[in-house]
């Protein structure tokens, strides 16, 4: 099987559409900027979502699902939403097609079915959410709600990429109510440690938590948590966020609560979320110009084992063997595949297996079955060591923790090496254009001077570190006081 990939060092962007491609993730469709995810990438989205609906529920959330359209003055009621969102909404503003008189077996919009009220597809739920709200919370008992929505949103984006920006993409959005401020604050910070813990123990990927600047965060938010991580181009990718909506949500729908006193107070609101933009995240963190490499933890398919035989025979006595160790990975939960087509050569078949990622490989030819041996291959490091049939199971069991555990040191690493602090605009351009990365500065904390560092440099302001030390400086840009640095990088 012929890769064919453009290397990393070619071509970053090229690299990695042709391996979401050839990788049988998701290709384009016949929708303008709209993908179609594919059996292969699904299954890894079905173990993300798995894993995080897990997480979700161990915290007290309950799913439930809420309507794709939401009428235009509804999303219109929270201004800074609606603000924030117009440029990409698509519309309903019809609800039936006619034949067309002019030209026969075409269609044409019927101009006497207009919607009376024109309809948003969603681009993110709070408005058809909080208006439900309303009706769900009368009295303090009814509180904390915590509800989560596994949904597809619609955002009508001009420049699309396959998983990383699409005009349609999958998504979860949590969407909860609280009685107080604290509990709210609570809430958001609770779920960004959630997304931080799944990127890190699932995707193995490392993550800086922090806070977005006023610039940055959702519309309708007073303070958004975010992750974010760093792409082997040196360009940050937003991986997650939590948003704090204070009251705003819950006075523009009205959604009011009865204390414990019988007064009546606005609930406090959050809402929270991560999208298949992770699934480009998972791409372009680990893989390399051989193709995918996956984390254990999410690989639909951790091992695969492929027969090498010359007979019928040779490949009868190789399957006896092979299917007494198919059923002794299943029972400790590896999912394993035996690739026994004889259709393709071994040749094809190591290549198409470690074009998609399947972080260990075992080869067994009629030597193997005489020596009481099995070749077992690494897809992280490419490298092959042979191990004795009596003890291959549990080594294969403590390879993929290994692997596991070694693609996040890596990543760490490659991160560590590319988290630079400059003190002067002339060293953060030079940092920016010769190293990438994220670059640790300081910033005077004004809007005006954040936008200017933009559209100067491309940069923006991607996290006001959570864990960041109080350190007194001067802005790079103005030279005015700063009592702490940030994290600035180019970005996805």
């Amino acid at each position: 099987m012929s890769k064919n990939l453009t290397t990393r060092t070619e071509d970053y962007s090229k690299w990695y559409n042709e391996l979401v491609v050839k990788a049988d993730l998701a290709e384009n469709s016949g929708v303008r900027g709209c993908m179609v995810i594919k059996p292969y990438g699904y299954a890894i989205w079905e173990k993300m979502q798995a894993e995080l609906d897990r997480m979700f529920k161990e915290t007290g959330h309950s799913n439930a699902y809420f309507p794709l359209f939401v009428p235009k003055s509804m999303f219109e009621a929270e201004e800074k939403n609606a603000e924030g969102f117009a440029k990409e909404c698509a519309i309903v503003t019809h609800y039936r097609l006619k034949n067309d008189p002019d030209k026969p077996g075409k269609l044409m919009v019927d101009p006497n079915a207009k919607l009376e009220e024109e309809l948003i597809v969603r681009p993110t739920s709070e408005a058809i959410i909080w208006s439900t709200y309303k009706g769900w919370v009368q009295s303090y008992r009814d509180l904390p709600l915590l509800i989560n929505q596994w949904a597809n949103v619609v955002r009508w984006e001009m420049r699309t990429r396959l998983f990383l920006r699409t005009a349609e993409f999958l998504w979860q959005e949590g969407h909860t109510a609280h009685a107080t401020k604290a509990e709210a604050i609570e809430e958001s910070e609770k779920m960004m440690h959630v997304y931080a813990d799944f990127a890190q123990n699932f995707m193995a990927i490392p993550v800086i938590k922090g806070l977005k600047t006023e610039t940055e965060r959702f519309a309708g938010a007073e303070e958004t948590y975010c992750i974010e991580a760093l792409m082997q181009d040196g360009k940050a990718l937003q991986a997650g966020t939590s948003h704090f909506l204070g009251q705003n949500f819950a006075k523009a729908f009205d959604v009011k609560f009865a204390n414990q006193e019988g007064k009546q107070e606005y609930v406090w609101g959050t809402s929270w979320g991560v999208s298949t933009r992770l699934m480009g995240a998972l791409v372009m963190t680990h893989s390399d110009d051989n193709g995918l490499v996956l984390p254990p933890n999410l690989a639909p398919i951790q091992v695969v084992i492929v027969p090498i035989f010359k007979t019928d025979e040779e490949f009868n006595s190789i399957s006896t063997v092979v299917n007494e160790l198919v059923e002794q990975f299943k029972k400790i939960n590896i999912s394993v595949k035996y690739d026994n087509r004889t259709t393709q050569k071994p040749g094809f078949k190591f290549a198409e297996w470690e074009l998609k990622g399947v972080p260990v490989r075992v080869a067994v030819g009629p030597k193997d079955l005489e020596n009481g041996t099995f070749e077992v291959a690494r897809r992280d490091t490419l490298s092959k060591e042979v191990i004795a049939k009596n003890g291959i199971v549990n080594y294969i069991k403590d390879l993929l923790e290994t692997i596991q555990t070694d693609l996040f040191q890596k990543a760490l690493d490659f991160r560590t090496n590319h988290i630079t602090e400059v003190d002067s605009l002339e060293e953060f351009k030079t940092i920016l254009e010769n190293k990438g990365g994220f670059i640790s500065a300081h910033w005077d904390g004004s809007a005006e001077t954040e936008e200017k560092i933009k559209d100067l440099t491309k940069a923006t302001i991607r996290c006001i570190p959570l864990n960041r030390k109080k350190e007194e400086g001067k802005c790079i840009f103005t030279g005015a006081k700063s009592t702490g640095r940030v994290l600035f990088a180019k970005a996805y």
